[in-house]
């Protein structure tokens, strides 16, 4: 895992995003997939042994026993997240620099089920804040 004092200056910051919650990684970008599954693996486990919490039902997704069940999209529109995820379709030898992983990206992750076989059979949930939910309609300031 990329501690503080391990940062390099070649290092990507990701954001790692999961319903409500998002994981701040630097990711080495010659590092392989199946290693950046791992530091997320660890950091969540660190972070929240008892499960991720969700919106939907259930209300918390378990962690995986596997770093390879983790699955990653990207988004379909850099500028409208109400376009949605492009799932992320990589051998775990690949790089992120190799699916043109970029500084500061946003990138969502999903636990596979243990009997899901594809990358498209996961779904993708992550919430963004709105600044319609800010917005008070008709109350006094």
């Amino acid at each position: 895992m990329v501690r503080r004092n391990d940062i390099r200056d070649i290092d990507l910051s990701i954001r790692f995003k999961h319903g409500k919650h998002t994981i701040f990684l630097f990711v080495d970008p010659m590092a392989t997939f199946s290693h950046v599954q791992e530091e997320l693996l660890d950091v969540l486990k660190e972070r929240y042994p008892n499960g991720i919490t969700t919106p939907e039902s259930p209300k918390k997704t378990e962690l995986p026993g596997s770093a390879s069940q983790i699955k990653f999209a990207v988004l379909k529109d850099k500028t409208d997240p109400t376009q949605g995820w492009k799932p992320l379709v990589f051998e775990l030898d690949d790089t992120p620099v190799d699916k043109g992983f970029q500084e500061n990206m946003t990138v969502a992750f999903a636990i596979a089920p243990d009997d899901a076989n594809e990358v498209d059979e996961v779904a993708f949930e992550v919430e963004f804040p709105s600044y319609d939910e800010d917005v008070d309609d008709g109350g006094d300031l």
